[in-house]
């Protein structure tokens, strides 16, 4: 679900969470966001100031497979 939103480009977490039509950030940082981050599906594009309220997210190589590959599927 994450990953189909992010498809269009980079995205802040209010954009992801208004696209997933979710409310809580504390939820949705740890279930999406955190999750993504960890299997390296998704990347920071300020990784050096992960709390800057520019901080957007974007795909990463691994990612944009496993869209590719899902979207494939019957």
């Amino acid at each position: 679900m994450l990953l189909l939103v992010m498809k269009e480009g980079e995205r802040s977490r209010k954009e992801l969470m208004t696209s997933l039509q979710l409310r809580g950030r504390d939820n949705f940082e740890k279930l999406y966001l955190l999750a993504a981050l960890s299997e390296d599906l998704i990347e920071r594009t300020i990784p050096e100031k992960p709390n800057s309220r520019l901080q957007k997210y974007r795909l990463t190589k691994a990612g944009k497979i496993l869209l590719t590959q899902t979207a494939s599927l019957p």
